[in-house]
């Protein structure tokens, strides 16, 4: 009888646990708690979602066979290859574009050190900034060229 009544016991106080009350004091400040006081109402609250982890989705699904690096599912090698062609045609393109700019780059760094500007030929750190402006464009082009070539496997 004692075993009964405190599994009794023990069952009421998880269900209890589950109750949330909402207590609003005469100020108006309202109280959320699972322990009941004098004038608190007990809200109903609806179950809460759950959701299984992306690692019991995996071994589900896919007995037998690992998951991929990162979680993200294996492709076969011609739809491979045909998205490692796609993306070389891409680079191939920006270099191209790259090649241009840097060309562009260069002349306007070579007219850009011919002419004095305005009144860059009384104030000559108006000119050395100016072409210096021009200078790391090229600069940057260049390293936009190498980075690319690099992606590419070219030297």
């Amino acid at each position: 009888m004692k075993t009964f009544a405190l599994c009794l016991l023990l069952a009421c106080g998880a269900a209890q646990a589950a109750t949330i009350y909402k207590y609003v004091d005469p100020q108006g400040n309202v109280t959320y708690t699972n322990v009941p006081i004098r004038g608190a109402q007990p809200i109903k609250l609806n179950p809460l979602s759950s959701y299984p982890s992306q690692r019991a989705k995996n071994n589900g699904a896919s007995a037998g066979k690992p998951a991929a690096s990162g979680g993200y599912p294996n492709v076969d090698a011609d739809t491979q290859k045909q998205r490692d062609g796609g993306r070389k045609k891409i680079l191939e393109q920006e270099l191209s574009n790259e090649a241009k700019a840097l060309d562009a780059a260069k002349k306007a760094l070579a007219d850009g050190k011919a002419v004095r500007l305005g009144d860059e030929a009384r104030n000559y750190q108006k000119y050395l900034d100016r072409v210096q402006k021009l200078q790391n464009e090229v600069t940057d082009r260049e390293k936009n060229v190498q980075a690319l070539k690099k992606e590419l496997g070219l030297p």
